[in-house]
């Protein structure tokens, strides 16, 4: 087992997840996967504020409550990763569509300052355009995330919790990927005070 390493995660949920109490809005769901994402690594996480964010791509579906977590966690990141599918599996995630509406999901954005599989593969996923990256999905893990530089969505809510994480490949801290984003962009992401959606 390798050591435990600080693991980013992206959480984000825009279908309603109905409990035994009849509740179970997508703020609710993120609560939930917290507390999940505690139990995995033993410890509570460090979590982001919640976010409001339109469903991307445009017009995809309702808004979503988005997050991010930062967490040390054991195991190579395909391990890490298949323990992330699994907390979505059990919240009900479907992966009918790339980018489609969901209940939950969780995207490894980064593992401390690992590039993988190597920077020429991680070059060509993040020079893909929206299209095609729509159409395709990775058949391995390709850390850091390679869209993350792009969305608001992710840096909002990942500056909360690390904003000093310098990306391994751009040279840049999520501080600095997010001001570089269009303003319109960051505006978009709206602090939900209460946590629900």
């Amino acid at each position: 087992m390798t050591p435990d390493q600080l693991c980013l995660i992206a959480l984000g949920a825009n279908l309603p997840l109905r409990d035994e109490n009849g509740e179970g809005g997508p703020g609710a769901t993120l609560d939930a996967a917290v507390r999940r994402l505690a139990e995995m690594a033993g410890t509570a996480p460090k979590v982001s504020a919640f976010y409001r964010t339109p469903a991307f791509p445009p017009g995809s579906g309702p808004d979503f409550v988005n997050a991010a977590a930062a967490l040390h966690l054991p195991g190579a990141p395909g391990e890490v990763l298949v323990r992330l599918h699994a907390i979505e599996a059990e919240f009900g995630r479907s992966r009918a569509a790339r980018w489609g509406a969901r209940t939950l999901d969780l995207d490894l954005l980064g593992i401390g300052d690992r590039i993988l599989p190597d920077a020429a593969t991680h070059a060509r996923w993040r020079a893909l355009d929206q299209g095609a990256a729509q159409g395709q999905a990775p058949d391995r893990v390709i850390l850091p995330h390679p869209r993350m530089q792009e969305r608001a969505f992710v840096l909002v809510p990942l500056a909360d919790v690390a904003p000093d994480w310098r990306h391994p490949l751009l040279g840049l801290t999520v501080r600095e990927m997010l001001a570089a984003l269009p303003e319109a962009a960051r505006a978009e992401v709206v602090s939900l005070p209460n946590r629900r959606l």
